[in-house]
């Protein structure tokens, strides 16, 4: 292993995929790339095109996992629930589709979604959600006032300052508001097994993925931030099914299956009233730094 320096940025080169390193930043926390994309370069990534050119099928298979995907949402949305005043009104920063806001609206939420892609922008105002259809920043967050809860899903690997993007949510989050964030968990047991097993680490992906996070890097950097953690949860781990040999990585066929298998999973538990044992089970995974997703429910302190 060697280390990288750039300005702050210091830490051991744990890999390289084309021009990108990933290093273990000492600076900040957590694992990134080096170099980082410019801003103009990011919002090339993310522009009207998006959708059609690197998720194809992303509108399609979401509202074919609708039902399972709204058992998510409605568990996420108790989490917020617990913590809101009588307003409840709620961000979703990179809101997609919109169909997180969709379901909140209909449990009495006042919603906004902020979205830079035109197509997933224009998708949910035919959901009749109201979208600022733009990049988070000191701007547009001076603009959008202040919320009772925030949403971010699958944001902070994309963006060069997850801190600074934090640091705007805090400040548009009232004292004792609550804060939901969910990314990937890279560099987690699992794959580090099946790495040694001979996989290659298909989760590095820049441009596109830019920090990777572990439960530990993720808490230490709200914590910087100023927000007090409540809650830690892993999702389902999927590398499961690489190690008992279902090669679904580049397979998309063979990843659907089983993707409906953990869906299935979620769903029964859900609706045969075991939802708290799956919590339980998913906050243990967590506490091993396990799980394919991190989910950190925090509040403004």
């Amino acid at each position: 292993m060697t280390n990288t320096e750039t300005g702050a940025h210091v830490g051991p080169v744990l890999d390289r995929k084309g021009d990108f390193e990933v290093i273990d930043c000492e600076a900040c926390g957590y694992k990134h790339v080096l170099p980082m994309p410019t801003e103009a370069e990011l919002g090339a990534l993310y522009d009207e095109d998006y959708y059609a050119n690197e998720k194809p099928l992303y509108l399609e298979q979401y509202r074919q996992d609708l039902a399972w995907w709204n058992v998510v949402y409605a568990e996420r949305l108790e989490l917020l629930e617990d913590g809101a005043n009588d307003a409840r009104r709620l961000l979703d920063i990179g809101s997609g589709p919109g169909f997180f806001l969709a379901l909140a609206k209909q449990r009495g939420w006042e919603t906004l979604g902020i979205e830079p892609s035109a197509q997933a922008a224009a998708h949910s105002r035919e959901l009749g959600l109201e979208i600022v259809e733009e990049f988070l920043d000191e701007a547009s967050s001076a603009r959008l006032g202040t919320f009772d809860a925030i949403h971010l899903c699958n944001v902070l690997e994309h963006v060069p300052n997850p801190a600074q993007l934090l640091a705007l949510a805090g400040r548009m989050l009232r004292p004792g508001g609550r804060l939901l964030v969910v990314v990937p968990n890279d560099y987690n047991p699992l794959q580090d097994a099946l790495r040694k097993s001979g996989h290659a680490p298909w989760w590095i992906a820049p441009p596109h993925h830019l920090n990777y996070f572990d439960p530990p890097s993720l808490r230490r950097v709200l914590e910087r931030e100023g927000f007090g953690v409540l809650a830690s949860e892993g999702t389902f781990p999927m590398e499961l099914f690489l190690l008992m040999g279902d090669e679904y990585v580049g397979n998309d066929e063979l990843g659907r299956a089983c993707h409906a298998k953990r869906m299935r999973l979620e769903e029964t538990l859900a609706s045969t009233g075991a939802g708290d044992l799956k919590r339980a089970l998913y906050r243990a995974l967590a506490d091993l730094n396990l799980g394919r997703e991190i989910q950190i429910l925090a509040t403004r302190v």
